[in-house]
């Protein structure tokens, strides 16, 4: 089986990576990413079908639930952690789970990815339901944990989203949606926190992105629905309110206070010359869509 796993294989560009100096093995591997997004532009379709299954469970109330190990795990959790502060989500609506807990987010623990039953549990202890969209990460499409995740969510009505880096792997048989970018053996055999981690990363976050475009969380590419929680994302807050509005600093600073720092209906109030609590009437009537509330309402 593993004869046939390209992320398994042997790279024949690297096969001397040990008796190169180390500009030469930067350009060896800069070379190999190169063909990454190559990669992942051949499974577009299939991250544009992903993107409209997120999407529609994020507007129904359900999650985005990533589910991986070792690498995976940890981009999976890295792109949940990220969301709450750049799209002012709940940290409960984007959740990543690795196998063998969140210690293994530091250190390896990757025999934890032969327990398919532990993911079961895990899906479990967070309640998933048919509303929820599971992403199952897994470079080589054959970890038990991820499979028996994929399965567990497609047994209870969830969607099950699946990614790796093989073309012909059992994960196939458990997706609903199968995202498959095949990088190529790797510049070190099997270490597939390279060019399939990269890979792996651009994919998740179209996945996100996409997703939390689609529900409004921007207006054109400007982050309007931010959680301004360091010093960084308040100034961001106010040169957003800005350039929107067309007002100074200190206008926009003024108007921020008034509505508890949040973005979009700061930029309500002063477009529209209303109040917080009509603009906040306002973004929900139109779902948090900050474009067809201003253009509907004038």
């Amino acid at each position: 089986m593993r004869k046939s796993m390209t992320t398994e294989g042997r790279n024949p560009g690297s096969e001397r990576i040990d008796q190169l100096s180390s500009l030469e093995i930067a350009q060896l591997m800069n070379q190999e990413d190169a063909a990454v997004p190559t990669a992942v532009n051949d499974v577009l379709e299939d991250v544009a079908r992903a993107i409209d299954v997120v999407t529609e469970s994020l507007r129904k109330g359900g999650r985005l639930i990533y589910v991986g190990a070792g690498t995976s795990g940890r981009l999976g959790v890295l792109d949940a952690s990220e969301c709450p502060p750049t799209f002012n989500t709940d940290p409960r609506q984007v959740v990543g789970i690795i196998a063998g807990g969140y210690g293994a987010l530091t250190r390896s623990i990757e025999g934890a990815e032969d327990f398919p039953e532990q993911a079961v549990k895990d899906l479990k202890e967070v309640n998933l339901t048919a509303l929820d969209c599971v992403v199952g990460i897994a470079t080589s499409g054959r970890t038990p944990y991820v499979l028996s995740a994929l399965r567990y969510a497609g047994e209870i009505g969830a969607q099950a989203i699946g990614i790796a880096c093989n073309q012909d792997s059992e994960l196939n048989a458990v997706a609903d949606i199968a995202i498959l970018p095949i990088v190529g053996p790797e510049v070190v055999s099997g270490s597939t926190r390279l060019k399939a981690g990269t890979a792996t990363k651009l994919i998740l976050n179209m996945l996100t992105t996409g997703a939390m475009v689609r529900l409004g969380k921007t207006y054109g590419n400007l982050m309007v629905d931010l959680r301004a929680t360091n010093q960084k994302l308040k100034i961001r807050s106010k040169r957003i309110v800005c350039e929107l509005a067309e007002i100074d600093e200190t206008r926009a600073q003024k108007v921020l206070d008034e509505c508890d720092g949040e973005l979009k209906i700061a930029i309500l109030v002063e477009l529209l010359k209303t109040t917080p609590e009509a603009a906040r009437k306002l973004l929900e009537e139109h779902s948090g869509h900050l474009r067809s509330a201003i253009h509907r309402s004038k």
